[in-house]
């Protein structure tokens, strides 16, 4: 079970370093747009990411 977990987790990191390594300035420029949203729409945002993670992990297992 824990190897598993530790197998999600480096793909996640894959997955997310995939992005500022190959398009470090168009990166850039998403972070600083998504930083200047109001602070209750990047909380629905997360929250609407976490539920569907959450529903597929369910749905997956």
């Amino acid at each position: 079970m824990t190897h598993t977990i530790l197998i999600a987790l480096a793909l996640v990191l894959i997955i997310e370093g995939i992005g500022p390594m190959l398009f470090a300035k168009k990166w850039q420029h998403f972070l600083q747009q998504i930083s200047q949203q109001p602070v209750n729409q990047l909380r629905t945002m997360g929250g609407v990411l976490v539920t569907i993670g959450v529903v597929s992990l369910i749905y997956l297992l």
